[in-house]
């Protein structure tokens, strides 16, 4: 638990803010490089692999012995900030066998794990490599994972995210849409010149409540039941004293499997197209942002049974298959092929100003990713 728990203090006694998401936030590069340089001491292959300027991924490889099967442990290594947190974001503390501190439960506590189980791995003779790919910017667009699957590929994959120790092995995607109406812009005292594009946003939000209402009624999947939708957030308008020109909202829609960014897209031109025959002043348009895939990893895959059965044994009690609401860079390793699952430490405080993650569970999952990976490279 000592090697363990100095693991982790360095982990999130380094600021890693994604800075997309809080302007100046350093960035991984930092621990990166404390990754890529602890790797190394313990005599694992480790590579800085550059995916923003300034913003590397490592990836750490134990080289089998040829003719087994590939397992792939991965972590990201971006924080969100630290507001309402006090010094105590970076000075990590130990209570009750809880290490608090920004990053500790999402995730630097399952990226410790995995990198001592890659270590330790190193130990062992296997056929087949362990891959560790420790990534960028997670918690924002993903890009560190979906730079590594242009480069590397897995048999299997297991990604460290906290599941309070349960088998994840679907969750919903998102696509980013934004809708515009167009109005006419005319002085205020005009209306028989003026088209007032907020107003013509009402009818679109009407219309997007009732779509809302109807996906969640119709829940078809095991594990996520449905999709959803709802908007995110609303510009519009010139000055209090004219017609506004133009309106544009943005909206999000979590989706479950099987269902697309092309998809969503049809199905907010369907409802552009209606207003559009109702009311033949309106006229807008939709624009597809972000889109990123859901997961579904089927049941009977093999890095789901050795995972389950290598964390029943270690913990002694029934792991239960799930489903998530939320994303994870598991989504794209799915993409790419790689049947992917989640299965992380306990704790709490993703994101919050209170965050912590429990030891004992780390230490846990340190060795069901070892198991695994002796099984499953064997």
């Amino acid at each position: 638990m000592n090697r363990l728990e100095n693991l982790i203090n360095d982990l999130v006694a380094i600021n890693s803010i994604n800075p997309d998401l809080v302007v100046g936030g350093p960035g991984e590069a930092e621990v990166a490089a404390f990754i890529a340089h602890w790797l190394k001491n313990e005599g694992v292959e480790s590579h800085l692999e550059e995916v923003l300027p300034g913003r590397p991924s490592v990836v750490g490889i134990v080289r089998g012995t040829g003719g087994g099967k590939t397992l792939l442990l991965n972590g990201h290594m971006d924080t969100v900030g630290v507001v309402g947190m006090d010094e105590a974001a970076y000075c990590p503390s130990i209570r009750n066998g809880r290490l608090y501190g920004r990053g500790a439960y999402d995730m630097k506590g399952g990226l410790a794990a995995c990198m001592l189980a890659v270590a330790d791995a190193k130990k062992h003779t296997l056929r087949g490599d362990v891959i560790l790919s420790c990534v960028i910017d997670e918690e924002y667009a993903g890009l560190g994972t979906q730079d590594f699957v242009k480069h590397y590929h897995a048999d299997g994959a297991i990604i460290a995210e906290p599941t309070e120790m349960q088998l994840i092995l679907a969750h919903k995607g998102f696509a980013w849409m934004e809708i515009e109406t167009v109005g006419v812009a005319a002085h205020g005292s005009r209306p028989d010149l003026g088209v007032d594009a907020i107003a013509k946003m009402g009818g679109v939000l009407a219309a997007l409540e009732k779509l809302d209402q109807k996906l969640r009624s119709q829940p078809t999947h095991k594990y996520l039941k449905s999709g959803s939708l709802h908007a995110s957030l609303i510009n519009g308008g010139q000055d209090l004293a004219s017609y506004p020109e133009r309106c544009i909202l943005s909206i999000e829609r979590r989706m479950i499997p099987g269902e697309t960014g092309e998809g969503v897209e049809a199905e907010l031109q369907v409802i552009l197209d209606q207003l559009s025959h109702s009311d033949p002043s309106f006229k807008a348009v939709v624009r597809r942002g972000i889109v990123r895939p859901p997961l579904e990893t089927e049941e009977d895959a093999e890095i789901v049974r050795v995972t389950q059965e290598m964390a029943e044994k270690i913990s002694g009690m029934p792991v239960e298959m799930m489903g998530v609401p939320y994303w994870t860079d598991a989504a794209s390793l799915w993409a790419a092929g790689i049947p992917t699952i989640l299965f992380g430490p306990v704790g709490a405080g993703a994101h919050a100003v209170e965050e912590w993650v429990d030891l004992r569970s780390i230490e846990t999952c340190r060795k069901v990713y070892l198991e695994t990976a002796l099984k499953f490279c064997r």
